[in-house]
């Protein structure tokens, strides 16, 4: 059996280098984790977590609660679950996915929370383990997010940069910080561009945007824009157009946020503010990871910028 002396061989580091890119790779250089890692590779080195967890009295067991519905059909979760997982996975720690329909069972050593609102807030304070949000928020939880107010400021100034002289937003019905810093990075551009702002909030929901513009169809005059706050609320107000006869981009332009499937699938493909999903769930899981080992300590906040995906729905 390939021991801890073996793999320090094999790289050239001491044993206890080796024990230190196991156990707390933060205080090991790329080059000596690279190096390490290659030496278990060809020596097929599988470290024994159950002896690890029972010496540092941990359970090796990070929880990733989802406080959303799961839709099949939008890979958006994951896409985070596999960043997390890839994350977590180079310090042996498993993963435990709960969801609103599952029953939380059994320790961890902490826990990664997304899809949190106002009222979850009591609760998760009152967790007794190191805790990462994925998801802005206000109460003072390190977290990890997009930019949701610089990705809807780029959207606004694009089209509005393509000749669309209407800008209208369409927003998610929740009075979340997400939501409330993408619609601020849109009235601030309609501030600066002297533009009479025009805000719609709906649930998240294609049908509940494609119904909006059934509805509204003798109102809706071309040379309009519609900025979404999410890919679905972007496929359902193209839908709409193109089922009441309208032409995108030509006269309407479409521009969705999140870019993780629906934007690909749609037909004409939606120009979005794409999010860089696994990187961020990474990241959540690398703070997490970090602020076990450092019993707790604050991580503070990543912000990742979202990138203007420019497809079919807008000129």
């Amino acid at each position: 059996m390939t021991t801890l002396s073996d793999v320090a061989k094999r790289a050239n580091v001491s044993k206890m280098t080796v024990s230190r890119v196991l156990n707390h790779p933060e205080q090991v250089t790329e080059e000596l984790k690279a190096l390490v890692h290659q030496a278990m590779k060809e020596l097929d080195y599988q470290p024994n977590v159950a002896a690890k967890a029972l010496v540092s009295n941990r359970s090796q067991v990070i929880k990733v609660y989802i406080l959303e519905e799961i839709d099949t059909t939008e890979p958006y979760f994951m896409y985070l679950l596999m960043g997390i997982a890839s994350a977590v996975g180079r310090t042996q720690y498993s993963l435990q996915l709960v969801t609103s329909e599952l029953t939380d069972q059994g320790n961890c050593d902490g826990y990664i929370i997304t899809g949190f609102r106002q009222g979850d807030f009591e609760w998760i304070r009152a967790l007794d383990k190191p805790v990462i949000l994925f998801g802005e928020n206000t109460q003072g939880f390190d977290f990890v997010d997009s930019d949701n107010r610089h990705g809807t400021r780029i959207s606004t100034k694009y089209a509005y940069s393509r000749g669309y002289q209407r800008l209208i937003y369409i927003g998610i019905d929740v009075d979340e910080p997400f939501e409330l810093s993408r619609e601020s990075g849109y009235l601030e551009v309609m501030k600066d561009l002297g533009l009479t702002p025009e805000i719609h909030r709906f649930e998240n929901s294609s049908r509940a945007a494609e119904n909006f513009i059934i509805e509204h169809w003798g109102k809706l005059g071309t040379e309009t824009c519609f900025i979404c706050s999410s890919d679905r609320l972007a496929l359902g107000i193209e839908r709409g157009i193109l089922i009441q006869g309208g032409k995108v981009p030509q006269d309407f332009g479409v521009i969705g946020f999140d870019g993780v499937f629906l934007d690909q699938v749609s037909s004409p493909k939606l120009t979005t503010c794409k999010q860089p999903i696994v990187k961020m769930g990474e990241i959540c899981g690398e703070l997490l990871v970090k602020k076990i080992n450092e019993k707790g300590a604050s991580q503070g906040i990543r912000r990742f910028l979202p990138i203007l995906e420019v497809r079919e729905s807008t000129r």
